[in-house]
């Protein structure tokens, strides 16, 4: 049986049917009335037959309108009173003027109509004042999706709590692989027997297992130093909520068999693809090695860092191995470059104009054409005393060229040797990284975030106490085609020396070998004396900071300038140290203007507080003992207060 609007659809060509026959009966009345009659006579009863059914039709129509409307009306209703969403209606004051069944039940409520939104749901009020369209808020419990119509004062409730907890265990059921590296275990079994080796093996693999079995970790030895874990992100989570107990509890047991073992673990998550995780997880482990080991890093996929322990100072490497080995490679590199360049940071120290001499010396005693880049408007007062000398010497002074200079001379068989930084917003001259492809990285500072991209080769030793120490150690085993002169010799010196506040911080064996070597080569304690002679203004300005120090906790000191005064780094540097050599000082802390809309603050320790961690938590960087940072865009009070907050979040992280 045809249907409503089948029927329908049908009727229109029979009324243009019976139009067409009237004005066939009209023409036709015009010849013959009598055949017009007949006609009209023969047509009546089709006729009457078509307004019947068009009548049953339209009664029909009523009935099916009827019918629907009453339907859709009832479906409408269903939907508001019954569907699993939740709607509400709310007046200019934040009162609900109806909401239906599906939330009332799931705020726990009978009815919530008169309620006001500051007692139901006080979480939804910024979404309504701030005209937020769509948000996902937590109510009750449970996780909805709210959509905000504003014009109609009108909210939706989405109920997705069962689709965020998969998506929770979706994301805490994520493969996460961590590589953990035994820092020093080729120095400490090196002089070891046998039945001493497999001793420490086991201890170390005992408490690893140990680890491992109480978080449900994965874990394979696959080398005598290496281990490799499995686990998930929820693991993950609760490893990173304990700060990574591992890291004491191995020195803590080791160090009572007189053996300092540390471990390295570098950690790949936040990715579903197995080899990109086994890469990020080695990415992270080369990372803690190059901070100094005995830490955590942890490599996000937003491309931000965690970092966990990092609470002693780098040991020392006794062997030279690696020395021997990154001198070998420099001397291939520059033999195979048109010419080198050497660059250091800016408002370059002695420490980093010295490993730059040197890295020149090697260039030269291997024959190539190099040169040193080099601001003469930003170098410090000692700096500039050690330029003085070296202006005598036509021959040496001739290798410093400014920036601009060494963009001219760059091409593409050069190679740029980058010296005492490893940050490229750091360097003198930051166009030369995306001129010259070919970087080598030498620097003695922890590695932070902030790296050179793609480099040739690295060498980061934070055992170090100076950069001028490697680049010593890199000159014993160049070929001995050249003598070192005095000068070159005493500005490696002089850069060691500063470094190390004259050898009483971060000094190892290593810094006394390469201090002897340079001393032997003529390198003149008194000529350094005359570099680092300071003026009587430069004294009087850091005892004006030094009057401002006040302690802030046990043991931190804290100085800062004033608001309008500009204070040289160098001397916010020498103030840190200054205040370091106070009683009861065990951290020391200078705040001050740099210049305009830029603020310094260089941090000391003498090791029990690690201020490297809290530098790089506004986004500077160094060492344990020796750190500092730029804040732009702020005075004097309110770094003072970024640097308090640093301060307490540290502290509270190491109470955990």
């Amino acid at each position: 049986m045809p249907s409503y609007l089948e029927k329908r659809s049908i009727r229109y060509p029979i009324l243009l049917l019976i139009a067409v026959y009237l004005v066939v009966l009209g023409v036709l009345a015009y010849y013959s009335w009598l055949f017009s009659l007949i006609g009209l006579f023969i047509a009546i009863f089709p006729f009457y037959f078509f307004f019947i059914v068009h009548f049953q039709q339209q009664k029909e129509m009523e009935t099916y309108i009827s019918t629907l409307s009453y339907r859709v009306k009832k479906v409408g209703e269903e939907a508001l009173m019954e569907m699993p969403i939740g709607i509400m209606l709310i007046n200019d004051d934040y009162y609900i003027e109806w909401a239906n069944p599906f939330l009332a039940s799931c705020f726990e409520e009978e009815s919530l109509i008169g309620k006001s939104l500051y007692d139901v749901g006080d979480s939804l009020i910024p979404l309504i004042k701030q005209e937020v369209e769509r948000e996902t808020l937590t109510l009750k419990d449970r996780k909805f999706k709210v959509i905000h119509r504003s014009e109609e004062r009108l909210l939706y409730f989405f109920d997705i709590t069962e689709q965020a907890e998969v998506e929770k265990m979706y994301e805490d059921e994520r493969t996460v692989i961590a590589i953990i590296f035994l820092d020093n275990y080729d120095d400490i079994t090196q002089g070891m027997d046998d039945q001493s080796r497999s001793s420490l093996n086991s201890l170390v693999t005992s408490i690893l297992n140990n680890w491992a079995n109480e978080n449900g970790v994965f874990l394979k030895r696959v080398s005598s130093e290496r281990f490799i874990a499995v686990f998930n992100e929820q693991i993950l989570h609760n490893l990173e909520k304990g700060k990574f107990s591992i890291l004491d509890d191995t020195r803590e047991i080791t160090s009572k068999q007189n053996i300092a073992l540390t471990l390295s673990i570098g950690v790949g998550s936040g990715v579903s693809s197995l080899p990109e995780l086994g890469e990020i997880a080695q990415s992270s482990l080369d990372l803690a090695l190059g901070r100094g080991g005995d830490q955590v890093v942890i490599k996000l996929p937003n491309g931000k860092v965690k970092f966990y322990g990092g609470k002693t100072n780098p040991v020392e490497k006794r062997t030279r191995v690696r020395a021997r080995v990154i001198s070998h490679a420099l001397k291939e590199l520059m033999t195979e470059s048109d010419k080198v360049i050497i660059m250091g940071h800016k408002n370059p120290d002695m420490d980093a104009v010295g490993a730059a001499i040197g890295i020149q010396k090697i260039a030269q005693v291997n024959q190539c054409e190099s040169y040193i880049v080099m601001n003469f408007q930003e170098i410090d007062t000692g700096v500039r005393r050690l330029m003085e000398e070296i202006r005598k010497q036509e021959g040496l002074f001739s290798r410093f060229i400014s920036p601009e200079e060494a963009l001219e001379k760059a091409t593409e068989d050069t190679l740029l040797v980058v010296v005492d930084t490893h940050k490229p917003s750091l360097v003198i001259e930051e166009r030369l990284l995306h001129r010259i492809d070919h970087v080598v990285v030498i620097d003695h500072h922890r590695r932070g975030e902030e790296f050179v991209d793609n480099p040739l080769l690295v060498y980061m030793e934070p055992y170090a106490s100076s950069t001028s120490e490697l680049v010593t150690e890199l000159l014993e085993y160049q070929p001995k085609r050249g003598k070192i002169d005095m000068l070159e010799a005493t500005a490696l010196l002089a850069g060691i020396i500063v470094d190390t506040k004259s050898f009483t911080l971060r000094t190892g064996a290593r810094t006394f070998d390469a201090a002897s070597f340079l001393r032997g080569h003529g390198a003149d304690t008194v000529l350094v004396q005359k570099f680092l002679k300071e003026d009587v203004r430069t004294y009087l300005r850091r005892a004006k900071l030094i009057e401002s120090v006040y302690f802030y906790k046990d043991g931190i000191a804290i100085a800062k300038g004033q608001e309008d005064q500009v204070i040289d780094q160098v001397v916010i540097a020498q103030t840190a140290d200054t205040l370091l050599t106070m009683d009861g000082v065990l951290a020391s802390f200078v705040i001050s203007n740099r210049k305009e809309n830029q603020i310094g603050i260089s941090a000391r320790s003498l090791g029990d507080i690690n201020v490297q961690i809290i530098m790089e938590s506004l986004g500077g960087g160094g060492h344990l003992t020796n750190a500092a940072t730029q804040l732009y865009d702020m005075g004097v009070v309110e770094a003072e207060q970024e640097l308090l907050e640093a301060i307490d979040e540290y502290l509270e992280g190491r109470k955990k």
